[in-house]
């Protein structure tokens, strides 16, 4: 079931003094900049030693500016007008938020620049406002340039007209280059670190000296740093910070980052404690509580998957439950919209004794949690307007008697289906059994039936069997027949209509199952339209998804 709230609409406001990064490039440079593209979507420019000179944009890639190299004295013009490089061989601009990046060569010399655009954006919190004021500490968690920094910036500005807030900005990025912070972070302090590697230190100096509410911090990346993160949530100071990955299950995987979810560690149980939670004897839990209380994966800056319980959520994860985050998207109009993706219904009274779910691990938790972003996706498709297959993304609990567990899990992941396996009757939606087993009416068999399950009998314990079986109980349609015209013109029709919708902004559609001369077809007509599609599933299952990148 899906639950949906719609905040305020916001209002964005972008700043970015463009002037003052064109001012320090070379004159005939910067004029092309001018020419290639919108001033609003330019993203950086790009200058190598003995290659031409390029930029890229928000909306058409990377564009050439000149025929002719880069020179070296072109280079050190740039050089010159900028502050001085630190040790991570970051410059910027003093009161604006334009960053500049060197690379040298053996000798130290800067044979290439990366004059990255720095935008100040206002109102782009509003999507996670209220998390951010809950006093909670809060992780962004995304891949580089997709707008964390630009978030925290916002995030701080909006915290410092309450509390205290104090941001440990180690290479200028949040507040700027020069002494004077940059007005986007309004009223919050700015704390300087002179080399990355002390980043650390100046978190724990930030707390000891200055008395924070609120401790803003971008890009933790070391073991140092997630140690004095912790440090700091313990002394009751909110955190709000960014860190690079996708997802949860990434962080899940980092060694170096893991603490500031809990921690992973190996846990050997008791005969009767594995034989309980039906897992082997040695497992992965959580080592202590996390660092952040809430996780934020930006998948661009107006699609956001929460977490909002983090310890549930790792736990969930790594015992094999399934994670049921909340998707928070902005529309067209600027209007907020949160999908709340409720986990299936508690267990009965009489069923608490036992475990709720077969614990398989956290292989299999990563599994699930991947379903039920794929769940996320799919409401967010249908609240754009997007079509697919809403009733088929509901989990079903079912019961496999007689029937491998790992293979139908296995069936499940590859056909992208939310079937959730059950160690008890008691708790499943439908039953799955051999039939060897529904001949000599097993008790397991009877019992379903008393209960009303619907059985499903399968004649092997085949992968093909097991699938098919999965594609009837979620209603996956087959892949229509190539050689009848009349279904051929059908999907190449929804094709056409699915790529003017992603044309008109809905960001992805999953067109219906379709053989492998149509799915051609389908690749074709979206490559023609400049959009991006993949074919995924397995057959007869196997479909199209058409989105922009």
């Amino acid at each position: 079931m899906t639950k949906k709230t719609t905040l305020p609409q916001s209002q964005l406001q972008i700043t970015d003094d463009l002037d003052a990064l064109l001012q320090v490039l070379p004159e005939d440079i910067r004029a092309a900049v001018r020419q290639a593209g919108p001033a609003e979507d330019l993203i950086e420019v790009i200058l190598d030693l003995g290659r031409v000179p390029t930029a890229r944009f928000a909306q058409g890639g990377e564009v050439v500016l000149r025929d002719q190299e880069v020179t070296r004295d072109e280079i050190a013009h740039v050089v010159a007008r900028v502050g001085d490089f630190d040790e991570d061989n970051r410059a910027g601009i003093e009161r604006t938020l334009h960053r500049i990046a060197a690379i040298r060569n053996r000798r130290g010399d800067v044979v290439g620049l990366t004059c990255r655009v720095g935008r100040a954006v206002y109102g782009v919190i509003d999507i996670i406002q209220d998390l951010i004021e809950s006093g909670k500490s809060v992780l962004l968690l995304g891949r580089p340039g997709v707008g964390k920094t630009t978030m925290l910036r916002e995030a701080a500005r909006i915290l410092a007209e309450k509390k205290r807030v104090v941001i440990v900005d180690t290479s200028n990025e949040i507040g700027g280059d020069g002494d004077v912070p940059h007005p986007a972070v309004g009223r919050a302090r700015r704390m300087q670190v002179a080399t990355p590697s002390l980043q650390h230190e100046v978190m724990i100096e930030a707390v000891e000296n200055h008395n924070p509410e609120v401790i803003v911090i971008d890009e933790i990346g070391r073991e140092l740093e997630a140690m004095a993160a912790r440090t700091i949530a313990e002394r009751g100071v909110q955190l709000i910070a960014t860190a690079h990955g996708n997802t949860l299950e990434n962080l899940l995987l980092n060694p170096t980052l893991s603490d500031l979810i809990g921690g992973i560690e190996s846990v050997t149980l008791s005969d009767e404690e594995a034989r309980r939670r039906g897992t082997q004897k040695t497992v992965l839990e959580r080592r202590a509580p996390p660092t952040f209380d809430i996780l934020v994966e930006i998948q661009d800056r107006d699609h956001l998957v929460v977490h909002k319980d983090v310890a549930e959520a790792v736990d969930a994860l790594l015992r094999g439950y399934p994670v049921q985050p909340e998707l928070r998207y902005r529309d067209t109009d600027g209007q907020v919209h949160i999908e709340r993706l409720e986990a299936p219904e508690p267990m009965t009274r009489r069923d608490r004794k036992g475990p709720r779910r077969q614990e398989v691990g956290w292989r299999s938790g990563v599994a699930a949690y991947a379903s039920a972003r794929d769940q996320a996706g799919a409401a967010w498709q249908a609240a754009q307007g997007g079509n697919g297959g809403a009733s088929r993304r509901d989990p079903i609990r079912i019961y496999p008697y007689g029937v491998a567990r790992d293979r139908l899990m296995r069936a499940a992941r590859r056909l992208d289906v939310p079937a959730v396996v059950v160690r008890d009757l008691g708790e499943a939606d439908t039953m799955v059994t051999l039939r060897t087993y529904y001949r000599k009416r097993q008790r397991a068999v009877t019992d379903a039936e008393n209960r009303g399950l619907p059985i499903y009998v399968l004649r092997a314990n085949t992968m093909a069997q097991i699938e098919r079986f999965l594609g009837d109980l979620f209603h996956l349609t087959a892949a229509a027949d190539a050689k009848d015209p009349e279904a051929v013109d059908r999907a190449l029709a929804q094709t056409r209509a699915a790529i003017e919708a992603v044309l008109q902004g809905r960001p992805a559609v999953e067109l219906p199952p379709a053989p492998a001369p149509v799915r051609r077809l389908q690749h074709e007509l979206a490559r023609e339209a400049q959009l991006h599609s993949r074919s995924k599933g397995e057959e007869p299952y196997r479909r199209v998804r058409i989105s922009r990148g």
